[in-house]
């Protein structure tokens, strides 16, 4: 342990003290845990887990460019970003960059300025095993079906008719 010295305010000072004995602590025991928690907070990341670091994105973007400006299908991409330590995963509605093969989530592929639909146009096709079939219909142009699915209109139906009418109560 290293000795220091703190000044307070003396309303400062008396309340720590109160808030120490009220704990049954000593007011170094006190001070010691508060600034432990404050340091704790510091050290956790303030900002969501969906968004990426700003200090990561720009060499990311610099270092893998080529790779999405010259893949011409998900299979060419992920074999170019797998050479480099890095692969694609479907993330909600898009794709996130990881870290191969631990699987550590980096960063958005848009954050990188390669969103999932630009490059769904562009290869023709979904990312392979993407669960958001909607998206692929909507932005390749693929027909949606609406209502129960149908079936051949040529096939014609039977009316079944009973030999006794219903029972009625009039």
């Amino acid at each position: 342990m290293q000795a220091i010295t703190l000044s307070l305010p003396e309303p400062t000072l008396q309340a720590a003290k109160a808030l120490a004995d009220a704990r049954d602590i000593t007011l170094g025991q006190l001070l010691r845990q508060a600034l432990s928690d404050e340091l704790g907070k510091a050290q956790r990341t303030a900002k969501t887990p969906n968004r990426a670091d700003e200090q990561l994105i720009g060499p990311l973007r610099a270092l893998l460019a080529a790779d999405f400006g010259q893949a011409r299908s998900w299979d060419e991409l992920q074999s170019r970003l797998h050479g480099k330590g890095f692969a694609l995963r479907e993330a909600g509605g898009g794709l996130a960059l990881h870290s191969h093969p631990e699987g550590l989530r980096l960063c958005k592929a848009s954050e990188l300025g390669h969103a999932y639909a630009s490059l769904m146009r562009r290869f023709g096709t979904p990312f392979p095993g993407h669960a958001h079939r909607h998206l692929a219909d909507r932005l390749l142009g693929r027909p949606q079906q609406k209502g129960p699915p149908q079936g051949d209109p040529n096939d014609d139906f039977d009316v079944i008719e009973r030999d006794q009418p219903f029972l009625s109560t009039r």
